[in-house]
C-alpha cells in the first residue's frame, strides 16, 4: 500500500504541474523525449521513474527535484492524500457498481478542492444522522438489491443445481432435518443446541459457526422456521464457497464490504430453498385471482413453506417484480418495544423509486395510520403469535397509492418487544391488471403521510406532532411570493 501511494502521489503532483504550466501530455512528451504513454501510466500512479527521469522532468517543469519526490501535499492536493491514506477507496464497493478506482482518482485529481468539500459534506452528515460504516454497507448493499430489482437469477439457479444434487423436492419447503443431515454429512459440522443457553449476553443470537471445528451453536428456543432458515443459509454459504463471511446470526458488526453482500448472497439462497420459485408462484397466481382479498392466505403460506413472515414477504420482493412486473414496491420492517409510543424502521427496500414511507433518522413521528404500525399496536395488546391486516395508503401530498399487506409477530428474543413486516405495492395499470380483489370493499383506504411533522391531513385524530417542517416550509413559500411580488412591482 505504501509503494502505490508513493506512484499515486508522484503522479498527481506531476500532473499538477505539468497543467499549471498549460502542457498536455503531447507537449510534456515533446519537452522531455519520454512517450507519451510513459508519462500517461506515471501520472496515473501505474509507474514511477527512475532517478535520472525525475531529474529530467524536474528540470524541463523548472520545478526543485526534492518538491516533485516528496510526500508532502500541497493545499490543493491535501485532500487527495488524505483520501488516498485513509481506507475509503478499499471499503467502497466500487467494483459493484461498474467504477474503476483509478477513475475516482482521476476526478479527485482534477478538481481536488471542491470534490474535498463533497466529501466533506457527506461526513458531515453521516454524523449528523448518526451514519457509521455499516449503515454506509448496508445501504450500498441496498442501493445494489434495487439497481437488480432484488432478483438473482444466478442465485436462483444455484438453488435448483444444489436441490437436483442432493434429492431435494422444490415441490414443498425442506425441513430441517433435511437440511441438518446434509450439513453434518456432506459438510462435516457438528450442531450444538446447548452452548448458547449458558450465556446470558448471546439471548439475541441465534446461531455462531466455529470454523475451525466446523461446529454450529444453535440457540435452542428457535422454532422450526428459524431453524430451518439458519440451517439452509449455512448450506448456502458452503455451496456458494463463499470464504469472506460472518460467523453469528443475527450479525454482531461487518469489518468489510464483502462480508455484508456474501451475507446477502447466502440469505438470498436460503430464501430461495425455503420458498421455492415455482411454488410460491402458484399460490401468488391463486391469490391474485381471488375476486374477494383472503386474509387468512399469507398465515397460511407461513405454515405450508415453515418459513417466518419476514422470510415470506422478503421471497415475495424477488418474485413479484421479475415474474409479474409488479416492480413498483418496497420493504419495510418495524420494531416496537411494548408500552412506549415509538416505532422505528429497522429495514427497507425500494424498487424502480424511493416510495413514500421509508426511514427517516430526525426521530420525527411516522404515521400513525400506517397498517404497519397498527398491526403492531394490535399485537401488543392481544399478543397473538401473528397478526395481519392490509389497507390501500393514500399519499395526498404525492397522489401515489399503495396495497400493503402487513403482519406483526413478537419478536421471539427479546422481551416485550415486537415487528411487522410490511409489502407495499404501488397502485397502477399493471397492478389494477393482476390483481382481482383491488377493489374489495373489505380493505380500507386511509389517507396517510410519512411523518407528522410533514403531513398535510388537517383532520387526523392520531397525529402525534404538529406539521411544524410543513408549516416552516409553508412560511417560506409565502415569504418568496412576497419578494417576488416586490421585485415586479419596484424592479
Amino acid at each position: 500500500m505504501e509503494e502505490e501511494y508513493i506512484k499515486l502521489i508522484f503522479g498527481l503532483k506531476l500532473k499538477q504541474v505539468r497543467t499549471k504550466r498549460n502542457l498536455s501530455l503531447f507537449g510534456l512528451a515533446k519537452l522531455t523525449g519520454l512517450s507519451k504513454s510513459y508519462l500517461n501510466e506515471i501520472e496515473k500512479g501505474k509507474k514511477y521513474p527512475k532517478t535520472d527521469k525525475i531529474a529530467l522532468l524536474a528540470e524541463k517543469l523548472e520545478v526543485p527535484y526534492d518538491n516533485l519526490v516528496s510526500l508532502k501535499l500541497d493545499k490543493n492536493l491535501a485532500p487527495v492524500g488524505e483520501l488516498l491514506q485513509s481506507k475509503v477507496l478499499k471499503e467502497l464497493p466500487l467494483e459493484l457498481f461498474g467504477i474503476k478506482e483509478s477513475d475516482l482518482i482521476d476526478i479527485v485529481a482534477n478538481a481536488p478542492t471542491k470534490v474535498n468539500a463533497f466529501i466533506s459534506t457527506i461526513i458531515e452528515i453521516a454524523k449528523h444522522y448518526n451514519f457509521g460504516k455499516e449503515n454506509f454497507y448496508l445501504a450500498a448493499l441496498r442501493s445494489f438489491q434495487e439497481a437488480s430489482n432484488n432478483f438473482f437469477p444466478e442465485l436462483e439457479d444455484a438453488v435448483l443445481q444444489f436441490a437436483k444434487a442432493y434429492q431435494i423436492d422444490l415441490a414443498q419447503s425442506p425441513t430441517s432435518k433435511e437440511l441438518e443431515e446434509i450439513l453434518v454429512e456432506e459438510y462435516g459440522y457438528t450442531i450444538n443446541t446447548d452452548e448458547l443457553t449458558k450465556y446470558r449476553e448471546l439471548d439475541n443470537l441465534r446461531s455462531i459457526f466455529i470454523p475451525k471445528t466446523k461446529t454450529l451453536l444453535v440457540a435452542d428456543h428457535i422454532d422450526e422456521a428459524q431453524r430451518t432458515f439458519i440451517y439452509a443459509k449455512e448450506i448456502g454459504y458452503n455451496y456458494l464457497d463463499i470464504q469472506e463471511r460472518l460467523y453469528t446470526f443475527t450479525w454482531i458488526k461487518f469489518n468489510n464490504f464483502d462480508q455484508v453482500l456474501n451475507n446477502f448472497y447466502a440469505s438470498y439462497f436460503a430464501g430461495a430453498l425455503v420458498i421455492p420459485r415455482q411454488v410460491i408462484k402458484k399460490h401468488v397466481d391463486a391469490f391474485l385471482a381471488k375476486p374477494k382479498f383472503d386474509k387468512t392466505f399469507l398465515t397460511g403460506l407461513k405454515n405450508y413453506y415453515n418459513a417466518s413472515p419476514e422470510s415470506l414477504y422478503q421471497r415475495l420482493t424477488n418474485i413479484l417484480p421479475n415474474d409479474y412486473q409488479l416492480e413498483n414496491l418496497f420493504f419495510l420492517r418495524l420494531a416496537h418495544k411494548k408500552d412506549t409510543n415509538r416505532f422505528d424502521i429497522t429495514k427497507e427496500l425500494h424498487l424502480t423509486h424511493h416510495h413514500s414511507p421509508h426511514g427517516n433518522e430526525t426521530n420525527e413521528k411516522y404515521c400513525r395510520r400506517w397498517v404497519s404500525i397498527r398491526v403492531l399496536q394490535d399485537i401488543a395488546k392481544t399478543e397473538e403469535e401473528h397478526h395481519m391486516d392490509a389497507q390501500i395508503s393514500h399519499y395526498p401530498n404525492d397522489g401515489l397509492s399503495y396495497l400493503i399487506f402487513s403482519s406483526a409477530t413478537v419478536d421471539p428474543f427479546k422481551k416485550n418487544l415486537y415487528r411487522s413486516v410490511s409489502l407495499g405495492l404501488q397502485i397502477n395499470s399493471e397492478l389494477r391488471k393482476k390483481v382481482a380483489f383491488l377493489n374489495d370493499s373489505s380493505i380500507k383506504t386511509y389517507n396517510v403521510g410519512v411523518t407528522c411533522e410533514r403531513c398535510s391531513i388537517a383532520d387526523c385524530d392520531v397525529r402525534q406532532s404538529p406539521p411544524t417542517i410543513l408549516t416552516r416550509q409553508e412560511r417560506n413559500r409565502k415569504t418568496e411570493a412576497v419578494v417576488e411580488t416586490l421585485q415586479q412591482k419596484f424592479g
